[in-house]
Formats: C-alpha cells, sequence, structure tokens
C-alpha cells in the first residue's frame, strides 16, 4: 500500500518565529563590529611608525630573536638543534594584518646570509575568504645543498614530534588549525609581538619620566 500524502489542507508545521527583538540586536551587534574594526584599522596604521623604530632598535642587539624565541615557550617546544642555529641570522620578524584586518595577516621573515638556505626573506601569510574558510600559503625555501630541515626532521623524528619551526612554515594541509603545533607557533609569535608594544610603552612612560624629573630639577634650582 502506498503511503498516504498529506494532504495540503492539514495543518503545516509553522516554523518557529525569532523571539522579539532578535533582528534588531543582531543588526546591532553587527554594526557594533564594523564601529571597531574601523578603529583597530586607525590605530593600526598609526602604530606602524612606533614598529618601525622599535625594529631598528632590535636590529642593534645582539642574538635577540634566537634568544626571543627560545625563552617563548610555544615556540621553544617546536625549534630542534639546528633550527634553533638559523635563529642566530635571524635580523627582523613583523606580523602585520591585511589592510580590512578581519580578512588574514602576514608574518614576515628577514635574516642574514647563513649556511642553510638562500633567501634573506621568507613570508607566511593565514587568509579568512568571505565564506569563514581559512587558507595560508608563504615562500618557498631555496635550501642549500644537503641543508634542507624539513627532510631532516621526517628521517629523525616519529610522526608525532615531527612538527618544526620549518615544517610548520611549509605546511598548508590545516591552515585553519586546531589546537595544534600551528596554533602554537602563530600563538606564540604574537605573544611576541604584543609583548614588543608593552616594552614601547615601558619606554614612553620611561621617557616621559624622565622628562617631568629633570622639569623638577629645574624648579627646584
Amino acid at each position: 500500500m502506498a503511503p498516504r500524502r498529506q494532504s495540503p489542507l492539514l495543518p503545516q508545521k509553522k516554523k518557529p518565529r525569532p523571539p522579539p527583538g532578535e533582528k534588531e540586536q543582531q543588526e546591532a551587534i553587527e554594526h557594533i563590529d564594523e564601529e571597531i574594526l574601523k578603529v583597530e584599522q586607525k590605530y593600526d596604521k598609526l602604530r606602524q611608525p612606533f614598529f618601525q623604530k622599535r625594529s631598528e632598535l632590535i636590529v642593534k642587539i645582539p642574538n635577540f630573536w634566537v634568544t626571543t624565541f627560545v625563552n617563548q615557550p610555544q615556540l621553544s617546544a617546536l625549534l630542534g638543534e639546528e633550527d634553533e642555529e638559523t635563529l642566530h641570522y635571524l635580523t627582523r620578524v613583523e606580523v602585520t594584518e591585511f589592510e580590512d584586518i578581519k580578512s588574514g595577516y602576514r608574518i614576515d621573515f628577514y635574516s642574514d646570509e647563513n649556511p642553510y638556505f638562500e633567501n634573506k626573506f621568507l613570508s607566511k601569510a593565514f587568509h579568512l575568504n568571505e565564506s569563514g574558510d581559512p587558507s595560508s600559503k608563504s615562500t618557498e625555501i631555496k635550501w642549500k645543498s644537503g641543508k634542507d630541515l624539513t627532510k631532516r626532521s621526517s628521517q629523525t623524528q616519529n610522526k608525532a614530534s615531527r612538527e618544526r619551526h620549518f615544517t610548520w612554515f611549509t605546511d598548508h594541509s590545516d591552515a585553519g588549525g586546531e589546537a595544534d603545533d600551528d596554533d602554537e607557533e602563530e600563538e606564540g609569535l604574537e605573544d611576541i609581538d604584543e609583548e614588543g608594544d608593552e616594552d614601547e610603552g615601558e619606554e614612553d612612560e620611561d621617557d616621559d619620566e624622565g622628562e617631568e624629573g629633570e622639569e623638577d630639577d629645574r624648579e627646584d634650582d
């Protein structure tokens, strides 16, 4: 026996209506988010001269970046002995958000001449498209003969512990990254960038205090 077809005259199940005011509330939240983005875009541009000043100061500090990476727990966990050795040649690291802030960011690495790879500039970018799907791309590393640390890493370590700094750099299989090594590297670099902002602020405070002290001395005289 064929199944009965539901009569169109029978009452149909109605879709639940959204609670009163929910649409207006969602629109208000979206408007607030847009305004926050505008403020972030504005101040991201204003901060750039301070980042440039910071980079110029860091270059003068011997072994700054290798010391920073080794002392950052999330990053040091991904450093093999030779990974750490390459960091002695690292001169600058920059984390730059894309202009619209929300679609992603780029991490740039600048290095001096070194025995491992030809590149003096390496970059990895993380993108989020309109549908929310993540992707990443990076500069191809031009390894010198016998110095490819990604191959050496895979040959000497089991799969569970294979992730290292340079395998993270070249891996694009999980750009969204749940709680994995990719996240640790990215979060660690963002932490370093934020710590630099705090240091910059402390320097400004010290300068202000010094100027105030000089003014007090002049008044006493």
